[in-house]
């Protein structure tokens, strides 16, 4: 069954005894209907022919970014590519993918790419097991690549144990796995709010807080990569998402996002209202910048629009929403508060108590509760994991389609 038809896939192979899988690889990969484009590194070509993977993939295999004749862009590939699949990924190569570190043709293919990353680790027992490595294997983890599990057999020392690649067929599997799981929001059209809002005082001047919008744009992420059509509003925020299931609405104070929110509801069946919205704003705002010319200033603030409780009213039958709540005290009982008077389907919930927890960091820890008294704890992650668990969740919620 050709259920890669279609599909646009860069296979990265490094320098290690398990490339020669790689041809086995490739050939799985074009008898499952993709486009395969090979990518060696330098010290690739030692194990395995870049002749014999042309031939098999029927494309020019790349291992420089320049040749005599021409020069290869690796930004082009990065966005050609629906997949990238490092394997063999040796300890080198993983270190240099953790740490950014760009000094070959696949690596600036890998740091260019804005489709899913899988690698499949392969190396000696003891390399496999070795504090640095297994911290790597944690970065690259927490920024969204996933992980082809090492197999255990003997090893090209001799010895028995873990750091094996994965044998090609397992890659194949586990590649159709994720993608048939990664489709489960097809065909949706999902809201995402975050970010914070900047209520301004004068020109010059506003009222804000510290949200730096990664939450929200993981969860947009991945909600877009499991293929749904997602309307981002994001508040003034460092942050670009590229992914090309994101429509990114730019907004910068809490009526903007009220706005835009309202917009783009209509046509959505999920809001997931992950904004640090102001719930305060200046109640005038001053058309020049107020010079400093008393020792005190006050300013009268008037509330916000609430977008989460004005969508809770509106909400249709076949809608659901998702809110957020960012406590520091009595953080349950404030939570479920929150989601009965808002009409939430379910609330996820950070407790600035935690720590690694909050604004700013790139990880979080959640608790999500649900209508019926249901709560769910999670362990400190990458925000890029948490956004997987709340995104799973929604799933969980929404009506099943009929096989």
């Amino acid at each position: 069954m050709e259920f890669l038809k279609g599909k646009k896939i860069i296979l990265g192979i490094t320098g290690s005894i398990a490339a020669y899988k790689s041809a086995f690889l490739t050939r799985l990969f074009i008898k499952a209907g993709a486009e395969v484009q090979v990518i060696m590194t330098p010290s690739a070509t030692n194990f395995i022919s870049g002749l014999t993977l042309s031939t098999l993939s029927k494309r020019p295999v790349h291992s420089d970014i320049a040749t005599d004749e021409s020069w290869n862009n690796h930004v082009e590939l990065g966005l050609w590519a629906d997949l990238l699949i490092i394997a063999p990924a040796t300890a080198t190569t993983m270190a240099k993918m953790a740490q950014g570190i760009c000094d070959n043709m696949l690596l600036a293919t890998y740091l260019s790419a804005k489709c899913p990353v899988y690698f499949a680790p392969a190396m000696d027992l003891d390399m496999w097991k070795h504090p640095s490595t297994q911290n790597n294997l944690a970065t690259l983890k927490s920024y969204g690549n996933k992980l082809i599990p090492v197999g255990h057999g003997e090893l090209a020392s001799g010895l028995v144990g873990d750091g094996r690649m994965a044998e090609p067929e397992a890659i194949l599997a586990m590649v159709k796995a994720e993608l048939d799981k990664s489709q489960d929001l097809a065909g949706k059209k999902v809201l995402i709010t975050a970010g914070p809002t900047y209520e301004a005082i004068d020109p010059v001047r506003f009222i804000g807080n510290r949200s730096s919008g990664k939450m929200g744009v993981a969860i947009a992420e991945n909600a877009a990569e499991r293929g749904a059509e997602v309307y981002l509003v994001l508040g003034p925020s460092k942050l670009t998402p590229q992914h090309k299931n994101i429509n990114t609405i730019r907004v910068e104070s809490a009526q903007e996002m009220y706005d835009q929110a309202h917009k783009y509801f209509k046509k959505c069946t999920v809001a997931i209202l992950a904004a640090a919205v102001a719930d305060y704003r200046p109640q005038s705002v001053a058309t020049k910048k107020i010079k400093k010319k008393t020792s005190t200033l006050s300013l009268k603030l008037e509330k916000t629009q609430d977008i989460a409780a004005s969508l809770g009213q509106i909400k249709r039958k076949n809608q659901k929403i998702v809110g957020f709540a960012l406590e520091t005290n009595n953080e349950i009982a404030n939570a479920q508060g929150k989601l009965e008077r808002k009409s939430f389907d379910f609330i996820v919930l950070n407790s600035l108590n935690d720590k690694g927890a909050g604004f700013s960091h790139d990880t979080n820890k959640i608790t999500i509760i649900a209508k019926g008294n249901k709560i769910k704890k999670f362990e400190l992650k990458s925000k890029t994991e948490v956004a997987v668990d709340i995104v799973n969740e929604l799933v969980d919620i929404l009506p099943k389609k009929k096989k």
